[in-house]
């Protein structure tokens, strides 16, 4: 159930998350292109139905902080008519401060759920060292996420992955799949119950990262995938911000690109019917 809102935070029209924040107008202008952006990718994928309930997954990380203030400041703005619902889940990595999570939720009073599954131990007796955790950890999490999701009431599951994690997994199809795909920002799973949604679809890293910094999030990272080095990924990233570096606005040229495909100009013929093109 939703905690009600302390009075101050009704008179200066703002959730409580965000009593404290810079007052400055570069903060503003952040706040407002990461609440526009989200409010694009939420339109353009037809994301709401009004009325449901969102599980939202909290790692701890800078970017699934953002997406959950995001979400709860167009919810206090009245422009996301959806119950949303935070949700950890503590897989059991070493040294893991089980305390920050639920004191940061319960101090602004964002409804929540933490979940215990030790997939740490799975992960790690089942890949061999110096391999990468990254493809099983995602499935033990993911299924674990699917369940919560189904327990709560909850039509959609939604995840923080931002601009970058979608070019780099495109790149990452590229490259190492032989095939063009990136992250969808609206999925069915493959039960057909859960909607997995990634409304930071067209925010910057960046941006991202500068936000955690001005709205102070307790910082949590990741002993697992956080400590490999030489990942694809790492590497697609090094790629893709060279070429940022070299050509400036490229990565926003690149995520629109996934959104104006020409099947025609391409050679998969199951989208496009070569043979009954004729003169």
């Amino acid at each position: 159930m939703d905690a009600p809102a302390a009075s101050e935070d009704q008179a200066a029209g703002c959730h409580p998350l965000f009593r404290d924040v810079p007052s400055s107008v570069e903060f503003n202008k952040l706040r407002k292109r990461l609440l526009r952006q989200v409010r694009e990718a939420i339109e353009n994928f037809a994301m709401v139905r009004p009325g449901d309930r969102w599980l939202v997954a909290l790692s701890g990380g800078k970017d699934s902080y953002g997406l959950l203030a995001v979400l709860l400041d167009l919810k206090w703005r009245g422009l996301l008519p959806v119950d949303l619902i935070a949700c950890n889940l503590d897989q059991g990595q070493a040294n893991f401060p089980k305390h920050i999570l639920p004191e940061f939720l319960d101090r602004y009073g964002i409804p929540h759920r933490i979940e215990y599954r030790d997939t740490y131990s799975i992960v790690t007796d089942k890949i061999a060292e110096g391999a990468t955790y990254c493809s099983l950890c995602s499935r033990l999490r993911r299924g674990h996420l699917y369940r919560v999701a189904r327990e709560e009431g909850c039509s959609s599951l939604v995840l923080g992955h931002h601009r970058e994690d979608i070019l780099e997994t495109f790149f990452m199809n590229l490259f190492h799949g032989g095939r063009l795909s990136a992250m969808p920002p609206k999925l069915l799973n493959d039960e057909g119950d859960v909607m997995v949604l990634r409304p930071l679809a067209f925010c910057a890293e960046a941006d991202l990262a500068r936000f955690a910094d001005a709205m102070r999030f307790p910082i949590i990272p990741c002993d697992l995938c956080g400590s490999q080095d030489g990942l694809q990924r790492n590497a697609m990233k090094a790629m893709i911000d060279d070429i940022e570096r070299k050509m400036p606005g490229r990565k926003e040229t690149m995520i629109r690109a996934l959104a104006n495909v020409r099947p025609s100009h391409l050679l998969d013929r199951s989208l496009f019917d070569f043979a009954a093109l004729t003169r």
